[in-house]
């Protein structure tokens, strides 16, 4: 099929004046944003990127301006409004380029930004001091970052110091190669990391591509979805969080369950319809391998695993399939997390208590601990939390279009992300890659949904740490993320759930008025 970037979702629309110049804007707006998010990691350490410490000749590199926080955090607020408005404009749009400049684009940007010091979050400086007590032969999951306080690395933690690592087994297992190769500097570890991030995120926009490639609107709908998606390159790309990693496998997976589909059927090895053929050879392996990829993105977070749920979905009548890929993820989740200890989970099930404070769940908190106590939320949150997920998801599949594998994975997670007790903007980038993959299913109004939330809760953590943040505003934590960015997200749950329900009680009247009558 030719690729037509006046193609959108397989319909032809014609593009005439306004569109044209709404569309331009909208690209306008997506770039700008792209362009701010480098700027920021450019100009050197600030309210936005922390210091690096390290011989200043190694990698990343910056011009060390030092800009005041207020402007920096201005960059930041302009890049998230720009790159929300920005994107949601592009998905509609009725001209533009087509997928393959938007990869390119995309790519190019997240290469360039892994040279550039991370910004947004200190969440990497923990990335780098766990891998660096396990390249120690250290058991991060037992000792913590402030235990090792004369270390040039684990020194350099500026959060969340005294805690053990959270991470899965294999994410620590790519920070300890990343500390082998930076060994006691900071920037060089650091380095390695985002080279890592920047493989598995271009790995990723190009899986993406060849999974949708037949049709050229869903392959670009893919690409604006996450190559050229200016928030995932603002929080995964440019804040370089370990969430990258479990998305490319689980991507990965999803294309792997597809190919051994289609191995079994003899179709086309991707997501959207095409002419069959004879089936071929491999779909045995092919499975295992979703199944090893599916365990591995577990092993570096666990709650991927709702990923899992899809292909499991698809193979529900074929249980020698579904065996295959259940039985590789689990051998593989047993390995990886039996080989990194006891104390693996010990820090993921206090996390599990917790609550951050942009999600409305906080203010469930906060009127609780008030009725009941201090210690009166926890047990109550996390039933409240697991009954919406499920109403959540019961709701969000009954108004998919096509109950494709990646399609019930997209829904499920992202029942998962509005109905979580702590969830940070950088989650979400597992939703939108899920999203992409949703090929043939005209879904625009749960990515509207998505990206509303993504974009309301980055401004909700600007910065995301607490260091060098000017005094004065301390309001964008006390006022923005601790009140405004509640409500906003729970006017967005209460209006997905409706959305839902209406778009569920649609398809069900169509298919009854489909069916053939006695």
């Amino acid at each position: 099929m030719t690729r037509d970037p006046a193609v959108v979702d397989g319909r032809r629309a014609p593009a005439r004046g306004a569109f044209r110049e709404f569309d331009a804007a909208a690209y306008a707006a997506v770039g700008l944003s792209a362009a701010l998010t480098v700027l920021i990691g450019l100009l050197g350490p600030s309210a936005m990127v922390p210091v690096l410490p390290g011989p200043a000749w190694q990698p990343p590199y910056s011009l060390g301006v030092r800009p005041d926080g207020h402007l920096v955090i201005a960059m930041a607020a302009a890049a998230i409004v720009l790159g929300g408005l920005g994107l949601a404009g592009a998905l509609r749009a009725r001209s533009g380029p087509a997928a393959r400049p938007l990869l390119v684009a995309g790519c190019a940007v997240a290469g360039l930004l892994a040279f550039l010091p991370p910004s947004g979050s200190a969440d990497h400086l923990n990335y780098a001091a766990y891998g660096r007590l396990a390249a120690l032969g250290l058991d991060p999951y037992a000792v913590t970052p402030a235990e090792l306080p004369a270390d040039p690395v684990t020194g350099a933690v500026e959060e969340w110091a005294g805690v053990t690592s959270v991470y899965g087994p294999v994410a620590t297992a790519v920070h300890a190669l990343a500390s082998l190769i930076g060994d006691d500097s900071v920037r060089l570890t650091v380095f390695a990391m985002a080279v890592f991030n920047a493989a598995a995120f271009v790995g990723t926009a190009l899986l993406l591509h060849r999974f949708t490639r037949a049709d050229a609107g869903l392959s670009r709908r893919a690409a604006l979805l996450w190559a050229a998606n200016p928030l995932m390159l603002y929080h995964l790309a440019a804040g370089m969080h370990v969430d990258t990693l479990a998305v490319a496998c689980m991507v990965a997976a999803l294309v792997a369950h597809a190919a051994g589909n289609a191995a079994r059927a003899g179709a086309v090895p991707a997501g959207v319809a095409g002419p069959g053929g004879p089936a071929v050879p491999g779909g045995g392996w092919r499975r295992a391998g979703s199944g090893v990829l599916l365990g591995l993105g577990i092993g570096v977070k666990l709650n991927a695993g709702l990923v899992a749920l899809g292909p499991a979905w698809e193979l529900r009548r074929s249980p020698r399939r579904l065996a295959v890929v259940a039985g590789a993820a689990t051998a593989t989740v047993l390995l990886t997390y039996g080989l990194a200890g006891p104390h693996v989970l010990d820090q993921v099930g206090a996390a599990s208590k917790k609550v951050s404070l942009a999600t409305p769940w906080q203010l469930a908190k906060t009127g609780l601990q008030a009725a009941f106590g201090p210690g009166a939320y926890s047990s109550w949150i996390q039933l409240g939390s697991m009954l919406l997920l499920a109403c959540l998801a019961w709701l969000v599949l009954r108004a998919t279009p096509r109950a494709t594998a990646p399609a019930v994975s997209a829904a499920l997670v992202a029942a998962w992300l509005f109905a979580a007790p702590y969830a940070l903007p950088w989650y979400d980038g597992l939703a939108f890659a899920l999203l992409a993959m949703a090929a043939g299913a005209s879904w625009p109004a749960l990515e509207t949904f998505v990206l509303a939330r993504t974009a309301v809760l980055s401004l909700g953590y600007l910065p995301a740490r607490e260091a060098m943040r000017p005094a004065d505003l301390l309001w964008l934590k006390t006022l923005l993320r601790e009140r405004v960015v509640p409500w906003s997200l729970l006017a967005l749950t209460l209006a997905l759930a409706w959305w839902a329900a209406r778009a569920g009680a649609r398809a069900r009247r169509r298919s009854a008025s489909a069916a053939p009558r006695p």
